[in-house]
């Protein structure tokens, strides 16, 4: 069964459009590895610059699996180098009944 996941990536002083690019490539990278769902993501921005993503994993073993997947590894050494990741309780959108974001893809 499917994992849906939100998550937030605050971009690094002056790595913003690095990360926008980057992001292009999350997904069809996962997918190439056979480790999420054929189910299109949902990239959006918030107002002070953190990108949020909605995707959906495979399943709670291809979580597991991609902490042992050298591509993947990779992968998030590429993001790491160009973001953080911050809970989604500390955007100031996240505090509003209707959350708004702006959409990138």
């Amino acid at each position: 069964m499917g994992q849906i996941v939100i998550v937030a990536y605050k971009p690094k002083p002056g790595k913003e459009e690095t990360l926008k690019q980057l992001m292009k490539t999350h997904l069809p990278r996962l997918k190439q590895e056979g480790l999420v769902t054929d189910r299109e993501s949902i990239i959006m921005e918030a107002a002070d610059g953190t990108i949020i993503e909605v995707f959906e994993w495979l399943s709670a073993e291809a979580i597991a699996n991609a902490h042992n997947n050298p591509v993947v590894q990779q992968m998030w050494s590429e993001y790491a180098a160009v973001c953080d990741y911050i809970p989604l309780n500390t955007l100031a959108e996240a505090g509003d009944m209707f959350a708004t974001f702006a959409p990138l893809n």
